[in-house]
C-alpha cells in the first residue's frame, strides 16, 4: 500500500540501514535519536522515544480543516494496521514519554474490532455510518465511517503457502524478541490445517533456508526447525528479502494465501539499501499476488518507519508484538486476518457545501489520494483482512446551526471501491449519508470518539478541542457492552495510567 509521503533518498535510506551518520543539514542518524530527515515537506523519520533509544518513525502533520467551497471530496485509503495502539501500550504502560510521531490515530482506532454488521450480499465488504455530536467541540459533529470485511468458514478459507524470514541477528537475542516470535510461530502452526505450508528462512551475517516448503502435516519436522533458532551476529541479510519472495513464487498457488511473514526488531537490513530498488522489488513480487506481512518487536531499535512503508508497498499489513497477548491476537485470535478478502480499499466522501462548510479527516495523513485516484485501478490501495472492521471519523462544521440538525436531506455521498482479488476491476458501494444528528449514539461511536480524542492528546494535535483523559475515559467506558477479548477494558486501564500535561 503506497502512501502519500516523500521519498527520502538512496543516500539517506542508505544510512538508515547501515546506521551511519552524517551532517544534520542532510539528515543523521545515530543510536541515540534515530534518523532525522532534512527538507522532508511531509516529515521524516524521527526519535527518540523513551529514554534515549533509537526507535524510529515518520511524523505527519495532522490534517487540516478544509472548506468545502474549494474542495468537496476527500479521499484516502485504508489502513487496516493497529501498530501504533501496540507500541503506545507499551510505553505508557512502562511509564515512558510518547513520541507523538508514534502516534497514527487511524492505527488506534483500526487496532480494535466494531460492532459492525458484515455483508449479506454478494460483496465481501459492507458499509455503515454514524453521525452525532463532536465531543471536544459543541460547535462541531463527529461522522463516524465503518467498512467490515467478511468473515470466512474453514471451508470459504484459502490454503496457506507462508515463507517466514527471520531475522535472527544479535539484536534480537531478548526474551521479548526471537522468543516471542519462536513462540508465535508455534502457536500458529498449531493452527494451521494439515495441507498448509510453511517455508523458513533466517538472515543476520548470512542468510540460510533453514526449511524448505513443507506441509503442516509433518509438525514435528516444522517445530524443529523453529527450535533452531538462535539470534547471533550482525544484522545483514545479503538478498533475504528477494530469497524469501522467489521461496512463495516457487510454490505459488493463485488459490492459495501467498504471503511473506518478516520478523526483526526493524533493524531492517535485508540487502537493499536504495528506496527505489526496495519499493520496486516489493511491488514487483506484489504485482505477482505475494502478500506481504511485518511482525515488529521489541524496542530500542525499532525501525517503525521502514516496516510501515515495505508493508504498504507490498500489499501487505504490519504489526507490533510486545507480549504473549498480543502475540495470541495476531496469530490466534484474529488469524484469519491474514487472508485478504478486500484488496486496493478506497474510500471517498463528496460533500454537499450548502450543508457542511468544513471537513476535517482525523487521521490517515499518509493514506491521502487524489480524487482520480478513487477509480483508477492501476493505483494501490490497503487490503481488508477476513472479519476486519475499518474506522475513520471525519469532524464536521455545519453550514449553519440547524443544516445537519432536520432530516431528510443527503449531507454527504460514502463511496468506496474494492477489488476481490488482486488484478481485478474494482467493485462499487456507496452509502448516501443523510441529515440527523444522533442524540444517542452508539457504543461503536463512542469507541471510536473516545478512541480519537487519546490520540489527539497523546499527538498534541492542535485540534483536540477540550478534549481530556476524563472525557476519552467516560467515552472508552459507554463502549464496553461490546469487547470481544477485552481490548476496550484494556484502553481503560491504560487511560488511567495516562499523565499529560492537558
Amino acid at each position: 500500500m503506497k502512501k502519500a509521503f516523500a521519498k527520502m533518498s538512496i543516500a539517506a535510506l542508505a544510512l538508515l540501514a547501515a546506521g551511519c551518520s552524517t551532517g544534520k543539514d542532510g539528515g543523521y542518524m545515530d543510536g541515540m535519536y534515530g534518523y532525522y530527515a532534512a527538507n522532508e515537506p511531509m516529515g521524516g523519520l524521527i526519535g527518540p522515544i523513551g529514554e534515549g533509544k533509537g526507535d524510529r518513525f515518520s511524523e505527519y502533520a495532522d490534517n487540516p480543516f478544509v472548506s468545502t467551497a474549494l474542495q468537496n471530496t476527500s479521499t484516502f485509503s485504508v489502513d487496516a494496521d493497529g501498530t501504533s495502539y501496540a507500541i503506545v501500550r507499551r510505553y505508557v504502560s512502562e511509564g515512558r514519554t510518547v513520541q507523538p510521531a508514534s502516534v497514527r490515530i487511524e492505527e488506534l482506532l483500526n487496532y480494535f474490532t466494531f460492532d459492525y454488521a458484515q455483508p449479506t450480499d454478494e460483496h465481501s465488504v459492507a458499509v455503515n455510518a454514524e453521525l452525532g455530536a463532536c465531543p471536544w467541540n459543541r460547535e462541531h459533529l463527529l461522522l463516524r465511517l465503518g467498512l467490515k470485511g467478511k468473515e470466512l468458514t474453514p471451508d470459504e478459507e484459502p490454503l496457506a503457502n507462508y515463507v517466514f524470514l527471520v531475522d535472527v541477528s544479535g539484536s534480537m537475542d531478548s526474551s521479548d524478541k526471537l522468543e516471542l516470535l519462536k513462540s508465535g510461530l508455534m502457536e500458529l502452526l498449531h493452527q494451521l490445517r494439515p495441507q498448509d505450508r510453511i517455508s523458513l528462512i533466517t538472515y543476520s551475517g548470512e542468510v540460510k533456508k533453514l526449511l524448505e516448503s513443507t506441509p503442516v502435516s509433518e509438525t514435528a519436522t516444522i517445530e524443529a526447525a523453529i527450535s533452531k533458532l538462535r539470534a547471533s551476529g550482525s544484522t545483514y541479510g545479503e538478498k533475504a528479502l528477494q530469497m524469501a519472495y522467489e521461496e512463495a513464487l516457487t510454490n505459488y498457488d493463485p488459490a492459495k494465501n501467498n504471503r511473506v511473514i518478516l520478523g526483526t526488531d526493524g533493524d531492517f537490513n535485508v540487502g537493499v539499501t536504495s528506496t527505489d530498488a526496495l519499493e520496486e522489488m516489493v511491488e514487483n513480487y506484489a504485482r505477482q499476488g505475494i502478500y506481504m506481512t511485518c511482525l515488529g518487536f521489541g524496542r530500542g531499535n525499532l525501525n517503525d518507519a521502514m516496516m510501515e512503508r515495505v508493508s504498504n508497498v507490498g500489499n501487505g499489513t504490519y504489526y507490533y508484538i510486545d507480549s504473549e497477548d498480543e502475540m495470541m491476537k495476531v496469530f490466534v485470535h484474529e488469524r484469519q486476518r491474514f487472508v485478504s478478502v478486500a484488496n486496493d480499499v478506497k474510500c471517498q466522501l463528496t460533500f454537499d457545501s450548502t450543508l457542511v462548510s468544513q471537513y476535517r479527516l482525523i487521521g490517515y495523513e499518509n493514506r491521502i489520494l487524489d480524487k482520480e485516484d478513487f477509480e483508477d485501478d492501476t493505483k494501490d490501495a490497503a487490503e481488508i483482512g477476513a472479519g476486519q472492521t475499518i474506522t475513520a471519523l471525519y469532524e464536521l462544521v455545519p453550514a449553519t446551526d440547524e443544516a445537519l440538525a432536520g432530516t431528510g436531506n443527503t449531507f454527504a455521498t460514502f463511496d468506496v471501491r474494492y477489488k476481490k482479488t488482486l488484478g481485478d476491476k474494482s467493485l462499487a458501494l456507496s452509502l448516501p449519508l443523510e441529515t440527523g444528528i444522533q442524540q444517542e449514539t452508539s457504543a461503536n461511536f463512542s469507541l471510536a470518539a473516545g478512541v480519537a480524542a487519546y490520540g489527539m492528546l497523546l499527538r498534541k494535535s492542535p485540534y483536540k478541542g477540550e478534549a481530556t483523559v476524563g472525557m476519552a475515559k467516560a467515552l472508552v467506558e459507554a463502549s464496553l457492552s461490546f469487547d470481544p477479548q477485552g481490548r476496550r477494558a484494556q484502553l481503560l486501564k491504560l487511560l488511567g495510567q495516562l499523565k499529560l500535561d492537558e
